[in-house]
């Protein structure tokens, strides 16, 4: 496709109008800190947030704006190619309907809005390279939790006024190659069993693979609790650990507990394991009620489906 003209002035930028739940700059994450009790952050929905940025030929990991159940609202001061990926929240420019996945252009003064979720929670908004903002160790990502990231280097969420400025003056657009599929009312999450499964009983362990959970309201960007049959296991108290993404943590009330980007950096409740990295990302766009089951998958079979997905991006 041809190549969209950026303004190169300062005055380029997408202004932020109006806000929903939460709209955060998001990148691939914060790596080499956790020894300080400084968690990774980054987007939820990885997959989603490569996609848009390779509709611009950026970086798969170039830090791009998580909007989550919609509401976000942004006026173009220049003309702007930008693309969008994830979960279908109704996006429109000046009122006609934009594709869930695509690549497109605003002109000055047009509106880019987003209204309520259709399918999927979170929808990811990408710039020609990227985001232009002060990283703090090495990442814009936002954790509000660690006031951290973000625009202003302080972990806010983005506030009327805005301004998302472009790191590169130019983008070579492209065409989706198909439409992601968005977790409806059930989704299969692949899970890397070990830490301490072998603690729980067998009751446990069939329940924890053969029922279908339940995604709580309880949900956020720390973690996902699920709800079904509850989980024993015969270890006592433990010595606080190390926590990987997608940790499956369960408590003593027997719920799974499924850690995400803005958990805590160590915990002392025993694990079934961890999700996937392709799990994980499917189910940051699960919404509350959405039924789940857990699949256990071996460390080299997780490792393959991670190298296909950043395959398809080169």
């Amino acid at each position: 496709m041809a190549t969209p003209e950026i303004s190169r002035a300062t005055s380029a930028a997408l202004v932020v109008e109006a806000t929903g739940p939460l709209a955060l700059v998001e990148d691939a994450g914060r790596f080499g800190a956790r020894h300080l009790g400084v968690t990774q952050g980054g987007a939820l929905d990885w997959i989603s947030l490569g996609w848009a940025n390779w509709l611009l030929r950026n970086a798969p990991d170039a830090a791009g704006i998580e909007i989550a159940m919609g509401g976000l609202k942004l006026q173009a001061t220049s003309r702007m190619p930008v693309a969008i990926a994830g979960a279908d929240l109704g996006a429109t420019r000046d009122g006609e309907a934009l594709p869930a996945n695509g690549s497109f252009v605003l002109e000055p003064g047009q509106v880019l809005a987003f209204d309520q979720p259709r399918a999927g929670l979170r929808a990811y908004l990408a710039l020609p390279g990227g985001i232009d903002a002060e990283p703090f160790m090495g990442s814009l990502s936002t954790v509000a939790r660690e006031q951290l990231g973000g625009l202003d280097g302080r972990g806010s969420a983005l506030r009327v006024g805005d301004r998302l400025i472009a790191a590169s003056a130019t983008a070579d657009t492209r065409e989706m190659p198909f439409a992601p599929a968005m977790p409806q009312e059930e989704a299969t999450l692949e899970l890397v069993t070990g830490a301490q499964i072998a603690h729980f009983d067998g009751a446990s362990l069939f329940a924890a693979f053969n029922q279908a959970w339940q995604v709580d309201s309880r949900a956020d960007r720390m973690g996902v609790r699920l709800t079904g049959t509850a989980l024993r296991c015969r270890l006592g108290g433990m010595i606080s650990e190390g926590i990987p993404l997608g940790a499956v943590q369960v408590p003593p009330d027997g719920q799974p507990i499924i850690l995400l980007n803005d958990r805590q950096t160590i915990g002392g409740y025993p694990r079934l394991g961890a999700l996937s990295p392709m799990a994980c990302a499917r189910l940051g766009q699960c919404a509350p009620g959405t039924a789940i089951r857990l699949s256990p998958v071996s460390p080299q079979q997780a490792r393959r489906a991670y190298l296909r997905q950043l395959a398809l991006w080169r």
